[in-house]
C-alpha cells in the first residue's frame, strides 16, 4: 500500500538505492541519497533489497547520515514484513539511538510474527526506557496480543504521563479485557494539547471495544487518524464491511463535519480572512478545525472569494487542500465544484483524505460525471476509509 511519501522516492530506482545505502557517506555528492535508498528499498520486494536493508539495519550510528539511513531501514524492514529481518530488529533494541530503538519496536510489530519467549522478554526489557520508548513497548504487546506483561503493564495504567497510562489501559482492555480504564482516555479526547488528543485515538482504536466509537468520531483530532481507529474498531479483519448498527457514525466521521466535533470555543477563530487563513495553517488540527467553522459561517460571496484566494497561495498544501474540499463538500457550493472534481483525481497519498471529502462532494453537488471514477476507487481504493466511502456514494448517486 503506498504510503504518504512515498511519491519523494518514485524516481529512484531499486538498483540505485541498493548501490549507494551501504556506501561511505563521505564518497557521495549528495549523503541525504542514503535515506532516502532506504525508503524506497521499503517498497521493494526482492530478496536483494532485502538482504541488503537488513545489513543497512546494522550501520555504525557515528557517522549523522548512516545513523539516519539506520533508522530509515529499520522502518523500512517493518513495512517489508519479513520474519527474516526480526534477528537484525531484535539485536538493534540493544542500540543507544532511542528512535532507532522505537522504529525497531514498530517495525517487530508490523511484521507481527508470533514471538518466541526469549523475544517476548528481550522486547519487555526495553519497557525501562524513556516515555516515548514505554509507549511503543505497550503498543508492541497489545497489537501482538502478548498475554504474559500484565503485571507490568499494569503498573502503568496510572502513570503520570497518560501517552503512557493510555497505551497500558489500551494493553489491558484489548489483550485481558479490562474496558473499564477505558474511561478515563475519553475526557482526553478534547484535551488542549494535540499530542494527547491524538493518543487518545490511537489507544481506543487499540483496545478494540467498539462502544467506545462516538467518542472516536467527535473528537477534534485528524480525520485520517479516528477513521483509523474507528475501522479498526468496526472492521477489524479488513474486509470494507461495516456493521449496520454502525453505518451512521462512521458516515459522520468520512463526512468529517467540523460543527459536529467537540472543540472548544478558544479554537474557532473570527470570521474574518487573516484568522481564518492562520487557523487552516496552524499545526493543531483543533484550530484548523476551528478555521473551517469560520470560513462556513461566512456569507457566500465572501467565502468564495476567501476559497479562491487560499486556494491560489496553498492548494499545494494537503492540509489546506483538504479544508477547502471539505468546506465545498458540505455546503455543496456548486460555484466552486471544480474543487471537487480536482480533489477526488488526486493521487498522491498525501491528498487521500481529500478524495475521501470530494466523493462525499459528488452526491450534495449531484456530479454524475465522477461515477467512473468513484466506482473505479470502490474496487481497487488501498485505503479502506476511501474505498467503503465510494461505495456508499456510489448507492447514493444510483
Amino acid at each position: 500500500m503506498a504510503e504518504r511519501f512515498d511519491n519523494l522516492v518514485e524516481g529512484l530506482s531499486e538498483e540505485h538505492a541498493m548501490a549507494v545505502i551501504l556506501a561511505d557517506p563521505d564518497t557521495l555528492e549528495r549523503p541525504v541519497d542514503k535515506y532516502m535508498a532506504a525508503t524506497r528499498l521499503g517498497v521493494s520486494n526482492s530478496d536483494k533489497s532485502l538482504n541488503i536493508l537488513i545489513q543497512a539495519a546494522e550501520l555504525n550510528p557515528e557517522n549523522l547520515f548512516d545513523r539516519i539511513t539506520r533508522r530509515k531501514a529499520i522502518d523500512a524492514l517493518g513495512r517489508r514484513k519479513s520474519s527474516k529481518a526480526l534477528p537484525a530488529l531484535f539485536r538493534s533494541l540493544n542500540c543507544s539511538d532511542q528512535p532507532a530503538v522505537i522504529n525497531a519496536i514498530d517495525a517487530i510489530t508490523r511484521i507481527g510474527s508470533p514471538l518466541s519467549g526469549s523475544d517476548q522478554e528481550q522486547l519487555l526489557r526495553v519497557l525501562d526506557g524513556e516515555d516515548i520508548q514505554k509507549r511503543a513497548v505497550i503498543q508492541a504487546h497489545t497489537r501482538l496480543g502478548i498475554e504474559t506483561a500484565k503485571p507490568e503493564i499494569s503498573l502503568l495504567q496510572n502513570d503520570s504521563n497518560p501517552l503512557v497510562a493510555g497505551a497500558a489501559r489500551a494493553y489491558l482492555a484489548r489483550v485481558h479485557n479490562q474496558k473499564k480504564g477505558l474511561d478515563l482516555l475519553i475526557p482526553q479526547l478534547a484535551d488542549p494539547i494535540a499530542g494527547r488528543r491524538q493518543s487518545a485515538v490511537i489507544d481506543l482504536g487499540d483496545a478494540g471495544d467498539v462502544s467506545r466509537l462516538e467518542a472516536l468520531v467527535t473528537a477534534p483530532a485528524s480525520m485520517s487518524l479516528r477513521a483509523k481507529s474507528a475501522f479498526q474498531l468496526v472492521d477489524p479483519d479488513k474486509t470494507c464491511c461495516v456493521p449496520q448498527e454502525h453505518e451512521t457514525l462512521v458516515k459522520q466521521l468520512l463526512q468529517d463535519h467540523p460543527q459536529n466535533l467537540k472543540l472548544r470555543p478558544e479554537w474557532i477563530c473570527p470570521s474574518e480572512p487573516e484568522h481564518i487563513e492562520n487557523n487552516l495553517q496552524h499545526r493543531d488540527e483543533a484550530r484548523q478545525y476551528g478555521g473551517a467553522v469560520a470560513l462556513m459561517r461566512m456569507q457566500i460571496p465572501e467565502k468564495l472569494d476567501l476559497i479562491d484566494q487560499i486556494k491560489q497561495k496553498l492548494w499545494s498544501d494537503y492540509v489546506i487542500h483538504y479544508y477547502l474540499t471539505v468546506v465545498v463538500s458540505l455546503q455543496a457550493l456548486d460555484e466552486r465544484s471544480d474543487l471537487i472534481r480536482l480533489a477526488l483525481a488526486e493521487t498522491i497519498p498525501q491528498y487521500t483524505k481529500s478524495r475521501i471529502a470530494a466523493a462525499w462532494g459528488c452526491v450534495g453537488l449531484g456530479l454524475n460525471d465522477q461515477i467512473p471514477l468513484l466506482k473505479e476507487l470502490s474496487e481497487k481504493a488501498q485505503w479502506i476509509p476511501l474505498k467503503w466511502t465510494c461505495q456508499q456514494v456510489l448507492k447514493q448517486l444510483s
